[in-house]
């Protein structure tokens, strides 16, 4: 049984100061959002045995400021469901727990390619699907079952 985790990054600003995408930070609200699901991960007791990132801006400062310490995979940025269903089927066996940081449109339709329906993924949401798998190749469509949705607004 593996279990994957998606976040997709916090709140941000509409452009950057460079012009990139790639450069976007988060906006005062993202600022407040990311710590807090850091927060609630914690206090749930989610462990993840590895967690990637995108490196852009806004996904490197929400798993800085959630206090995820992720090892940074440009592959997650601008990547299609496709693409990230590759990334989580290369993991190593070995990691039960896999959590990745993110950008929609890909984790949305990432999300909704495992669990076989629509997901919709806020700035700063939380999926956790589990995977009835044993090796990380397994995970396909369809496969996975909705353990939790968490979105920053309904934090208390």
């Amino acid at each position: 049984m593996k279990s994957l985790t998606l976040l997709r990054h916090a709140k941000t600003e509409r452009d950057s100061t460079s012009g990139r995408d790639f450069d976007r930070r988060l906006n005062e609200r993202g600022q407040r959002d990311a710590p807090r699901m850091g927060e609630e991960i914690r206090g749930l007791g989610l462990d993840h045995d590895l967690v990637l990132s995108s490196p852009a801006a806004r996904a490197a400062e929400t798993a800085e400021l959630a206090g995820l310490a992720p090892r940074y995979d440009q592959r997650i940025y601008d990547a299609s469901a496709g693409e990230l269903l590759s990334i989580v089927q290369e993991a190593d066996d070995q990691i039960e727990s896999l959590l990745m940081v993110g950008h929609n449109p890909g984790f949305e339709r990432l999300a909704s390619k495992l669990l076989g329906y629509p997901v919709e993924m806020p700035t700063g949401s939380l999926v956790e699907i589990q995977l009835p798998v044993d090796q990380w190749l397994e995970a396909g469509a369809g496969a996975g079952q909705l353990i939790r949705f968490l979105n920053p607004t309904e934090l208390g």
